[in-house]
């Protein structure tokens, strides 16, 4: 019963802190309320969890070799990482969250596949900059579109309005079908549970923590670094969804909280550079350089004390 309760605990923390990274700009903008946000993103992530959440499961699980106790204090000391930071409220990556603890496992036990870990950690490193072309692509193609409906007041917010559902719906499909594999990988690769009982497992548990506790991180997100209108918040959760799911294809777990900022970060430089609060962003790349070291001391003092 314990070993079941790690993986709901990671993915409630996941859902707590990444919900912010679908959501997050569309509620700060107050074009959506936050209590539908959360069950519509909570629907999505179970169903993208359950159709292509595999392949990233493949990728975790192939790190290293797994039982069930070394696959139970990676999923709790990645979650006890993400939990502080997100009281902290810093947009963290449960990515970075749970291969720092397989490391610090692998620290005690050995076995770490560091040529899987140098792809995985490449793609770390393009993610915010993917999304972040994505975004100034997207904000300048659209652009002419918007303004023609701008003239329209009441056509123009009810359009705005459903094509923001529509990418958060989206981009919580994408969160779920590429950070389930965060929550249930390892006990995947321990063989433990079928990958369609750590699809359900994870995308429930990410959906719960969706709607008990990520308020306070989608307004970090979507106040913190550039103040968004409806239209800078609707390319930000699109070029975080398209970047996210692409990476759900390939087969590798990136961090949803490194695409929006890199998203957000884009639309900023063509509103204006002076838009931008780099004292917010500093604090959010310190919180993503802490959290796979955090969550390797976690996992290694549990190991330790297990």
């Amino acid at each position: 019963m314990l070993a079941f309760l790690a993986p709901v605990y990671l993915g409630w923390s996941l859902g707590a802190n990444d919900a912010s990274n679908v959501f997050g700009t569309a509620v700060s903008s107050r074009m959506l309320r936050f209590g539908t946000a959360a069950a519509l993103a909570s629907v999505f992530v179970l169903l993208g969890a359950v159709l292509e959440g595999r392949a990233g499961m493949e990728t975790l699980s192939g790190l290293r070799t797994f039982d069930a106790g070394s696959a139970v204090v990676t999923s709790v000391g990645a979650a006890v990482a993400v939990t502080l930071l997100t009281i902290l409220r810093l947009p963290v990556s449960t990515s970075q969250a749970v291969v720092g603890a397989i490391v610090g496992v692998g620290a005690f036990q050995g076995g770490v596949d560091f040529r899987g870990l140098t792809k995985v950690i490449t793609c770390w490193i393009l993610t915010p900059f993917g999304a972040m072309i994505i975004a100034v692509g997207f904000y300048v193609l659209l652009r002419p579109l918007c303004n023609k409906l701008a003239g329209r007041l009441i056509t123009y917010d009810i359009v705005l309005r459903a094509a923001l559902v529509v990418v958060g719906c989206y981009g919580a499909y994408a969160l779920g079908a590429n950070n389930v594999a965060n929550v249930t990988g390892v006990f995947v690769g321990a063989g433990a549970i079928t990958p369609l009982t750590a699809a359900l497992v994870g995308g429930a548990s990410i959906g719960l923590g969706i709607v008990t506790f990520s308020k306070r991180v989608m307004m970090t997100v979507g106040r913190g670094v550039v103040r968004l209108n409806a239209y800078g918040a609707l390319i930000v959760g699109l070029a975080t969804a398209i970047t996210v799911h692409v990476y759900a294809i390939v087969g590798v777990p990136v961090s949803a909280s490194q695409a929006v900022v890199g998203a957000v970060f884009g639309v900023g430089i063509l509103k204006s550079v002076s838009t931008i609060r780099f004292r917010a962003v500093f604090g959010i790349i310190v919180g993503w350089l802490a959290t796979p070291v955090i969550a390797a001391l976690c996992a290694m003092g549990l190991i330790a004390l297990v």
